[in-house]
């Protein structure tokens, strides 16, 4: 009786497998058993590993941030500024154009004397993933305003000239003359060299400070780090940093070709936050994808 009483309330017969023991079955015999949810806090691990790996590899290969030390760019960028440095499309091969504002390696120890600050550890590990700027790499920020080729001279009482067109320099620091404290040329510049000046004329010590060095004041193209395309740093002086129309007159040479995958002066912008913001937004999809593989696509309800 009390056989056929349990087989009345299941409705089955006795013996008669039950479709989720068959399920367990099938699954147990497939090694296929399902894992477990994991939470967000055993995850988080993986997401700021992977956002420190992408921040490394942007930092390598895309856009770097560099601190301003000095007033040699005055009033284009301010002791202190941070700008985000596209370093993408050298490794295309890009070589700097006439008016950008380039960041380059000392290239004959013009930094020579210079103190140099000594960064804590945890300065030392932001830096080298990129989520802020190096205080150990002995690196320079001017303006290039003669590429290979080209020739450049510069008379007291008169306008920088490149190829016999005179710049018009809206950007120089007010009151400062085009290069009274310090004429020079004509000179040619040399192939795969380039000549810079920075904008705050009288307070800069740039290529024409430097013509007895071993470079002869030029800057090897391949000391060039990048171009700065970005003030991201004080949010007060969000800016982008274009090629001035004087370097687009006609005679003066080609202007600067679009910038490769849209990383130009314009296009930069929304990486405003740099590297690292670049990283965890990469990891970000990474990680619910690994989420979504291991819960089998499923989403709580």
């Amino acid at each position: 009786m009390g056989d056929v009483a349990v087989g009345a309330r299941s409705g089955r017969d006795e013996g008669e497998e039950r479709p989720d023991d068959a399920v367990a079955h099938e699954t147990e015999e497939d090694g296929a058993l399902e894992k477990p949810h994991r939470s967000f806090w055993k995850e988080l691990p993986l997401l700021i590993g992977i956002a420190l790996l992408l921040a490394l590899l942007i930092k390598t290969f895309l856009v770097q941030a560099f601190s301003i030390p000095s007033d040699s760019m005055q009033d284009t960028l301010q002791r202190g500024d941070r700008v985000l440095v596209d370093k993408l499309t050298p490794w295309f091969g890009s070589e700097p154009e006439r008016g950008e504002v380039v960041v380059f390696h000392d290239p004959a120890n013009w930094l020579s004397g210079e103190p140099t600050p000594e960064p804590n550890i945890a300065q030392k590990a932001l830096s080298w993933i990129g989520l802020m700027p190096s205080a150990e790499e002995k690196d320079l920020i001017k303006r290039t305003i003669a590429i290979g080729g080209d020739t450049v001279e510069c008379k007291k009482g008169g306008p920088v000239v490149v190829n016999g067109k005179a710049l018009d320099e809206p950007y120089i620091y007010p009151g400062n003359t085009a290069c009274d404290d310090h004429p020079f040329g004509p000179l040619k510049v040399p192939e795969g060299k380039i000549w810079v000046m920075g904008d705050h004329r009288q307070n800069s010590q740039d290529s024409r400070y430097h013509m007895e060095d071993s470079t002869q004041g030029f800057v090897p193209v391949d000391k060039v780090v990048g171009r700065a395309v970005v003030i991201a740093w004080p949010v007060t002086r969000w800016s982008t940093l274009p090629i001035p129309d004087t370097f687009d007159q006609p005679g003066i040479g080609n202007q600067a070709a679009a910038t490769a995958l849209g990383l130009g002066a314009a296009g930069l912008a929304p990486v405003g936050l740099g590297p690292g913001a670049l990283g965890l937004a990469g990891a970000v999809p990474l990680v619910m994808w690994r989420r979504r593989k291991l819960t089998g696509g499923r989403t709580d309800g």
